[in-house]
């Protein structure tokens, strides 16, 4: 492939992606993992609007506290909030941003392949697939750390097998530097320090150790205590989250974890993670990988140390991750392409012309079936909470100052309503509040309450703590607080 054509592609790319994204940008955050999407934007939003110390991620959930909550390394939060410093406080400008690190990933994808497979086909190949997963079709202009991590950690990768294959120092160096930031983004990236990990301690065993080769694996390793000293002070404040001890703390059923393997396998898998239009590149790579016996270029042990280790993380996570966290599952994503890339080209390159014109015409209607598959995600009719906070936003965000505390539910994730209303307070879910709650949120400075339920017909205890009703929108009721 000429480099011409490869840039044409690579344009291409960009022009179709901004197409089929465009109308979607000027949206408000909803549908599938809002509450995950609310509360990366919350964070950004609370950087940009009281404190731009790194170190302080806030989220609106925090009584009277000051709402200080560390999980993630929150780089990705914080650079967007620098870019509102910039330009103004605009939601389109989360999203341009994410939409801009999904094309980084998309060239990191194209470097990491051709790093490993010296073919530039392959490689825009690889890249033309990936851009049309539907889950990062879909992701990708979302505001997530997840995304941000992907794309430090597939950079990682690329640059370290550069080094292997050009032995460049600044590429090694640069590698410990993406994959430490991609670490520090989503902790489940730690798995892969397990390549350069397992390739030193084979090249240790092999040969012994010298100056250069514990120079080198500092260049590359040094970093990873960076994240390592962030998650080993702030795991211990993640009461309660279930990620935190995964299967450890199943409560599911033996039954229901198989299920939820069979869903992640036979639909998460090809239809979202994929695409259907990628399956058959998918499974002719894993054929002409062992009819190639592939597996014995050294650089396979490094492949599927990786592989292990991401499945590893997958089963511990099994119960958490369950049949609906796609995003989780975004460590698989350079391994599943290297398989798509290495059995697209492969299928190209054969002599039979029957499967060159098949693996042109499943590449180009890509954009087409992600189209198809993920169009309805991003339907204001159907956003995945009260619609309601989303009609009526900007007149429930000036229905009281800025400044006052509200209590706010009903809401089970405890950061949808909190976006929408843009307060800070105490939430409540499945009509679980009390006068005793009430009364003790009103002490401590709520002076406010948005209610989206019918708790206070069912619960006449709460009324002698209400003023009087100030707003009502739809489902939601805005009332004053009694002192």
């Amino acid at each position: 492939m000429s480099i011409k054509l490869r840039n044409i592609v690579l344009v291409s790319i960009v022009i179709i992606s901004t197409l089929m994204h465009l109308k979607h940008f000027s949206k408000d955050l909803l549908s599938i993992h809002v509450w995950r999407q609310t509360q990366t934007q919350s964070t950004i939003d609370n950087f940009y609007k009281e404190d731009m110390n790194i170190l302080n991620p806030r989220r609106n959930d925090r009584g009277d506290t000051d709402g200080i909550f560390r999980m993630e390394f929150p780089l990705m939060q914080w650079l967007v909030a620098c870019q509102y410093k910039i330009f103004g406080y605009h939601l389109i400008i989360s999203r341009i941003f994410m939409f801009i690190v999904g094309f980084f990933s998309i060239l990191g994808i194209y470097k990491l392949l051709k790093s490993l497979f010296n073919n530039t086909m392959l490689a825009i190949m690889g890249a033309w697939a990936f851009n049309f997963s539907p889950s990062f079709y879909y992701y990708t202009i979302n505001p997530l750390p997840d995304n941000l991590a992907l794309c430090c950690s597939v950079w990682g990768l690329a640059l370290f097998f550069s080094w292997l294959r050009y032995d460049r120092l600044i590429s090694l160096i640069f590698c410990g530097v993406f994959l430490s930031i991609g670490a520090l983004c989503k902790l489940p990236f730690i798995v892969y320090y397990i390549v350069p990990f397992v390739y030193f301690l084979r090249l240790v065993l092999k040969k012994g150790i010298d100056k250069k080769v514990v120079f080198d694996i500092i260049s590359v390793m040094g970093l990873s205590l960076l994240p390592i000293i962030w998650y080993i002070n702030v795991i211990p404040t993640w009461e309660g989250n279930p990620v935190l001890k995964g299967m450890l703390n199943n409560k599911e059923s033996l039954f229901q974890l198989f299920g939820f393997f069979q869903h992640n396998l036979i639909s998460n898998l090809p239809e979202l993670l994929l695409n259907y239009g990628s399956l058959l590149f998918f499974l002719a790579g894993f054929y002409y990988f062992f009819k190639r016996k592939s597996y014995k270029d050294a650089r396979f042990i490094l492949i599927i140390s990786l592989c292990v280790l991401v499945l590893v993380y997958y089963f511990f996570e099994a119960n958490a991750i369950a049949n609906i966290h796609d995003y989780y599952l975004f460590p698989f994503y350079p391994l599943l392409f290297i398989l798509v890339a290495y059995g697209a080209f492969s299928l190209y390159d054969s002599n039979i012309k029957l499967y060159k014109y098949l693996t042109i015409f499943l590449l180009s209607i890509l954009p087409l079936t992600c189209y198809i598959r993920m169009h309805t995600r991003w339907d204001t009719n159907s956003p995945g909470f009260n619609s309601d906070l989303l009609i009526y936003k900007t007149e429930l965000r000036n229905a009281v100052p800025n400044d006052a505390l509200v209590v706010a539910g009903n809401d089970e994730s405890h950061f949808i309503f909190f976006y929408y209303i843009d307060k800070k307070g105490w939430g409540f879910h499945d009509d679980n509040l009390t006068s005793n709650m009430l009364k003790t949120m009103i002490e401590k400075g709520a002076k406010y309450l948005y209610v989206d339920s019918k708790i206070l017909n069912s619960n006449i205890e709460l009324a002698p703590y209400l003023d009087k009703m100030i707003m009502e929108k739809g489902t939601i009721k805005v009332y004053s607080l009694k002192k």
